[in-house]
């Protein structure tokens, strides 16, 4: 009989021993900085997005950039997954990773919304503030759908379209890579264990 098969008995105290598959205790060191990291991200690419010049014409320059972001977040992501499999933590990781993900790619979306409506001002049902794209960018994410702002042009309901596209391989393939990523991280902590 293996032992993991082998049952359970209650410790001294009464309580059942931990599963060696579980992760590690987390000092409140490491959950603190897990969660206080990805919020300073958060605020440091809202206050770049609200004050970097995005007051120009979109352009095929636009185009590369947002082609270039969207590669930026794949790479950052790619550089996540194999922090998390390496990590004394990866789930704590892999929130964090999600955490800090999900905002760059809803602002870099936004700050193609806003860019589009300064080059083509019909391409939304009203002009956009870079508020009013970032609401966009978010409704668009949640797919809650669409009553005070709607995309006009082609170029916006392309946009949008890649957006909703993104944002389901965010949260579909995403989730599943990070959950393997996690596996391979709590495998190694098991490997890296001493026996006994």
């Amino acid at each position: 009989m293996s032992d993991s098969a082998a049952p359970r008995t209650p410790d001294t105290a009464g309580r059942r021993p931990p599963r060696r598959d579980r992760e590690q205790h987390v000092p409140r060191s490491a959950a603190v900085l897990v969660l206080a990291r990805p919020v300073l991200v958060t605020a440091g690419l809202v206050t770049a997005y609200y004050l970097l010049p995005l007051d120009g014409r979109a352009s095929a320059t636009t185009v590369i950039l947002l082609g270039l972001g969207l590669v930026g977040v794949a790479l950052f992501f790619a550089w996540e997954v194999w922090a998390i499999a390496r990590s004394p933590y990866p789930r704590l990781k892999a929130v964090e990773a999600l955490a800090i993900t999900l905002p760059l790619f809803l602002l870099l979306f936004a700050g193609a919304y806003y860019l589009l409506d300064h080059s083509d001002p019909s391409s939304f049902t009203e002009p956009l503030t870079r508020t009013d794209a970032l609401y966009f960018a978010l409704t668009t994410f949640t797919t809650v759908g669409y009553g005070d702002i709607t995309a006009r042009s082609q170029t916006g309901r392309v946009l949008a379209m890649l957006q909703m596209t993104g944002g389901l391989l965010l949260v579909g393939v995403a989730a599943r890579v990070l959950t393997g990523a996690i596996q391979a991280g709590l495998r190694q902590q098991h490997r890296d264990r001493p026996p006994g």
